[in-house]
């Protein structure tokens, strides 16, 4: 059963646009526990948009006015993010979870998603940029993540192909190169899902 995390090195890197491009390759459902920002196109919106039905987007667990991190928009939002609600959706069938930003950023007061991801102990899908700085926050974010005992399906590289960079994250991380998504312009689904089938290594991931 294809059931994976997906989150990234950073905030602005392209992990949603690959959290769509998978959901909508395995037909999965999508779930976004905390959508923090709500004037533009949410997440969820955005994958609704780049798959055109073939992913089902479930409801977020929380949804905060302010884009920034969920702790700091709850508590302008005057929420408490309470992690105990935050359970996987119930259901068989692939699953894509996207989280916020990077791995280390706080839920709330106490809790960071990585401590999410050991509450839901899936497979985590590795976003990373290809642009100066990525080797130091890919094997940070690698760290981070096996530190805490979380399995990782692997890295997924999101930009121009930069080879160095990515063979020195490939190999320090000790991590399987899951393939590298183009920026696409125009963004449109079809586009997507062309990329997604030419440049991402699914049949480690199906």
């Amino acid at each position: 059963m294809s059931r994976y995390v997906v989150t990234g090195t950073d905030t602005g890197i392209g992990k949603t646009v690959v959290a769509a491009g998978l959901a909508g390759h395995l037909h999965a459902r999508y779930w976004k526990p905390v959508q923090a920002g709500l004037d533009d196109e949410t997440d969820s919106d955005t994958v609704r948009r780049l798959t055109e039905g073939r992913a089902e987007v479930l409801p977020e667990g929380y949804r905060l006015v302010t884009p920034c991190s969920p702790h700091e928009a709850a508590r302008i939002d005057q929420v408490r993010i309470n992690p105990a609600t935050l359970a996987l959706p119930a259901g068989d069938g692939p699953l894509i979870v996207e989280g916020a930003g990077g791995v280390l950023v706080p839920v709330n007061d106490e809790a960071l998603y990585a401590d999410l991801f050991v509450l839901w102990r899936l497979p985590v899908v590795l976003v990373a940029r290809t642009t100066l700085g990525t080797i130091n926050h890919s094997l940070l974010s690698l760290e981070a993540l096996r530190a805490r005992g979380l399995q990782v399906a692997g890295v997924i590289f999101s930009g121009e192909e930069n080879a160095p960079s990515e063979q020195a994250i490939i190999e320090f991380g000790q991590c399987r190169h899951l393939g590298r998504l183009p920026r696409l312009d125009p963004l449109t689904p079809a586009a997507l899902a062309e990329a997604v089938a030419h440049n991402i290594r699914m049949d480690l991931l199906a």
